[in-house]
């Protein structure tokens, strides 16, 4: 008799093999399928004809259901709150068109205007009466933060809690209620491993940084200045992520109580930490600012749950994998491999007993969205070679799966994975 799809994960996480691998597909916003993408897979697999909810408009990710997890073999499903980057929540949903024509469904507060130079402004929480706080380009797949608020450093008028007090927030009551309400669902009625999260606690994350959500954001926000003020404004970014910390120590303590031991991994941070070629910081400042806070979120964890504990980060981090590993990271994902440093054999060799790495499937910047279905079979068959043996794999893409991705690739990439199952 086969492992569920629950004790598959628990396996995987404590690095035992598992008779198939794992898989994931949406039980994260860094492990899911543009909105377009999962239209066609949808037409393609024959399923329901209905359109797909963008249930996190940042990257216009589509919502994947119950149909297409059963159609792929998805293994896992993700608890978070419903309100989305932009502040609305997603309920009431209402038509609204792609750049592409594709036909989909977002929350009743997404609201947007087209500007003069083609491109879709969006409103923080769906409040016209304030600058829009995103943009996305014509011809785009994705809204960019746009940097509002005064961010004068010179002004001398920072102050870092009440310029955050709207960004870093306790969970409210409904929010707890529905995540525990679908907690029960897929631990009472389905076998799905569930991953919890929309990481509580992404200190410096730049998707966030701006405040999308914010209606009147103040304070230091561009990437640009945040980076500096590491050095020019240290006590302001310690403080902020003082702050934001304790922010998250609090809804840990509210999540368990929601959801108990339901879940199998917490998504603490969705930070990137590197670019193609090496760190965005140096280690130093990684050791200073984030190791120190990482390492109280995962001993909470630790102490009080049997929680994993999920970290996204993006790029060539080779050299900061320690840190994570002596902070008490246990989950990495999208394992980058394309990166500098980032070789999948290196990974699996010198971090295999430590870390789980959920992704580095296949490259979604080349092979997926441009090889060829043999290309992708063959990538995606050598990935599966090289981290499933021994466990501590969660098969996905490195990152998540583009909008202008061919369909016949996404179904060779499965199809790759049941082969390799069958092997």
């Amino acid at each position: 008799m086969s492992s569920s799809s629950r004790e598959k994960l628990q396996k995987t996480l404590n690095h035992e093999e598992p008779e198939e691998v794992v898989v994931d597909l949406g039980s994260s916003l860094v492990s899911g399928i543009a909105a377009g993408a999962l239209s066609r897979l949808r037409e393609t697999l024959g399923l329901e004809k209905r359109k797909v909810k963008v249930y996190e408009p940042f990257q216009v990710l589509g919502k994947v259901e119950e149909d297409v997890r059963k159609a792929l073999g998805i293994d896992v499903v993700g608890l978070a709150s419903p309100y989305t980057f932009f502040g609305y929540k997603n309920e009431n949903w209402k038509p609204w068109e792609l750049q592409d024509g594709t036909e989909v469904l977002v929350g009743e507060g997404f609201e947007t205007k087209v500007g003069q130079d083609g491109a879709v402004y969006i409103y923080p929480q769906g409040d016209r009466s304030v600058p829009p706080s995103g943009k996305m380009p014509e011809g785009g797949y994705y809204f960019d933060n746009i940097v509002r608020g005064e961010d004068d450093t010179a002004a001398g008028e920072l102050n870092p809690r009440e310029d955050f007090k709207d960004d870093f927030q306790v969970l409210s009551e409904e929010e707890l209620k529905e995540i525990e309400k679908s907690a029960d669902h897929y631990y009472e009625e389905t076998d799905y491993g569930i991953n919890l999260g929309n990481f509580v606690c992404s200190l410096g994350d730049f998707a966030l940084l701006s405040g999308p959500a914010v209606k009147n954001p103040t304070g230091i926000r561009s990437i640009e200045k945040w980076m500096m003020a590491h050095y020019t404004h240290s006590d302001y970014v310690n403080e902020v992520y003082d702050f934001q910390l304790e922010i998250a120590l609090q809804n840990l303590k509210l999540l368990k109580e929601a959801v108990g031991d339901r879940a199998a991994t917490i998504q603490i941070s969705g930070t990137d930490f590197g670019t193609q070629e090496g760190e965005m910081i140096s280690p130093d400042l990684f050791r200073e600012f984030y190791k120190p806070r990482h390492k109280r979120l995962n001993d909470w964890v630790h102490e009080n749950t049997n929680w994993k504990t999920f970290y996204h980060c993006c790029g060539s981090i080779a050299n900061l994998l320690d840190d994570f590993v002596e902070a008490g990271a246990d989950v990495l994902n999208p394992v980058q491999c394309s990166a500098a440093g980032m070789d999948p054999k290196k990974l699996k060799e010198e971090y295999g007993a430590e870390l789980v790495f959920w992704g580095g499937g296949i490259d979604t910047q080349k092979t997926l969205p441009f090889g060829t279905p043999e290309e992708v079979k063959e990538e995606t068959r050598e990935r599966l070679e090289i981290f499933a043996p021994g466990g501590g794999f969660v098969f996905n893409t490195i990152h998540n799966i583009q909008a202008p991705t061919p369909v016949e690739n996404i179904l060779a990439l499965f199809r790759a994975i049941e082969e390799y199952d069958r092997s």
